[in-house]
């Protein structure tokens, strides 16, 4: 008994031993499949049915609720992301066509300004517009309010032509197109675009001149010299107290004439020139010389928009003589900084003087103080101008100035026998107002 119960628990413990080495190979086997070639894969996945309830079954085992497999999943959601963008572009191209109005919708506008039509007046009619607006007082605002509206009515058209070269009516401050947009120009630049005329010489900014500066050299020495002879004779003939203070006074002339160089070269350049005899016209080329002046200056601060600050005649001379405001506002009289914009036109009106000298008589001789005052706009500019950029500045400005006024040489032709004729402020602006 007791033996046959030894051998049964021996077969049992055997059978266990056994049972496990088939459940270790077993697992062996279910964990080496989870690693077999993607190929295998493929022959699962080709097992997979869909039932006709819409549930996937596996072949020999239950139905399980509808469940995509991996590649599946992928591709149905890439093709949805797909669908979904082409959803979205029909909806855009949809909205496209209804703002172009293709599918019966409104189409967008914009609110841009545009331009006035202009009315063909003559210089009588344009006369008698000109004489309602206040010229003597020289209020800026005024002036330039009034010519503004004028613009903007179309019964003018060139006031402020050259900032509204685009077309756009006087009101607009865009000057996209504008003339007056600075760029450097060099003195061989200069001489090119205006047909050789334009020159440093001519201009006198530039090469040699009437005056040189071994003139001023030459005349430095002559008067400290002189001054010097004149002190040491005052002591040497006059009574001690007497000849001292002449010799002081002496010793003060050659420090007012460097002061006077520093600050006004201009009278000394004029003084040499002066004592060299002159430059050989007769009175009526410089009456003549100065009428082209002023009617340059004139036509040039007109369509650049400045308004006009004083006409008058000038007893010197016998012609009338034009200054403008800096800028279309009184406040810029006040010492207000200029800003690039005004020195641009400034520029510009500056040198229209002297290139319209030129274009007559092929070198200004009157364009001195119009440098000066130039210098003094280049001090009260909100940016620093350096040396370099006022020469580009100043060159630019007689360039453009050249443009204007061969553009409109019928128009300022016209405005030299005004000059000459000593009309008014409102003849000037019908002529260049006038298109009949």
């Amino acid at each position: 008994m007791i033996e046959g119960d030894c051998s049964l628990l021996c077969t049992m413990t055997m059978a266990t031993k056994a049972a496990a080495a088939a459940s270790v190979i077993i697992s062996l086997i279910s964990l080496a499949s989870g690693f077999s070639h993607p190929s295998t894969y493929r022959r699962h996945a080709a097992i997979v049915v869909r039932s006709s309830s819409g549930r996937q079954c596996r072949r020999g085992g239950g139905c399980h609720p509808d469940r995509p497999s991996g590649g599946s999943q992928l591709r149905m959601s890439a093709e949805s992301e797909v669908d979904r963008l082409r959803a979205a572009a029909a909806r855009a191209r949809e909205e496209y066509e209804l703002l172009v109005g293709k599918k019966g919708g409104t189409s967008t506008t914009t609110t841009t300004a545009t331009a006035p039509t202009r009315r063909d007046l003559t210089v009588d009619e344009v006369r008698k517009i000109a004489s309602t607006i206040d010229f003597a007082s020289g209020d800026a605002s005024r002036q330039a309010s009034a010519l503004d509206a004028l613009v903007d009515s179309g019964d003018f058209g060139s006031w402020k032509s050259a900032i509204r070269r685009g077309g756009q009516p006087s009101s607009s401050s865009s000057t996209s197109m504008s003339l007056l947009v600075p760029f450097p120009v060099s003195l061989e630049s200069l001489e090119r675009r205006t047909d050789g005329k334009v020159t440093g010489p001519s201009l006198g900014v530039g090469g040699d001149g009437d005056v040189k500066f071994e003139d001023f050299q030459d005349l430095t020495v002559a008067v400290v010299l002189g001054s010097t002879l004149l002190g040491i004779l005052a002591l040497a003939v006059l009574p001690p107290n007497v000849g001292a203070t002449f010799t002081y006074l002496f010793a003060l002339v050659p420090i007012g004439f460097i002061g006077i160089g520093s600050v006004a070269p201009g009278i000394i350049a004029g003084a040499i020139v002066a004592a060299r005899g002159g430059n050989g016209e007769d009175e009526k080329v410089r009456r003549e010389r100065v009428c082209r002046h002023e009617a340059g200056h004139f036509l040039c601060g007109y369509v650049c928009g400045l308004p006009v600050r004083g006409y008058e005649i000038n007893s010197d001379t016998g012609v009338a003589c034009v200054e403008f405001h800096p800028t279309g506002t009184a406040a810029a009289d006040n010492g207000r900084e200029l800003s690039d914009s005004d020195i641009a036109h400034l520029s510009v009106v500056a040198m229209s003087g002297s290139v319209a000298e030129i274009m007559a008589y092929g070198k200004a001789t009157g364009g001195e103080a119009d440098l000066l005052e130039l210098q003094n706009c280049f001090r009260r500019s909100k940016d620093f101008i350096g040396a370099a950029r006022q020469q580009d500045l100043t060159r630019w400005g007689a360039l453009t100035a050249y443009g204007i006024i061969k553009t409109n040489m019928g128009k300022y032709e016209a405005l030299v026998r005004a000059f000459e004729e000593k009309r008014s402020l409102a003849d000037c602006v019908s002529i260049i107002e006038a298109t009949v």
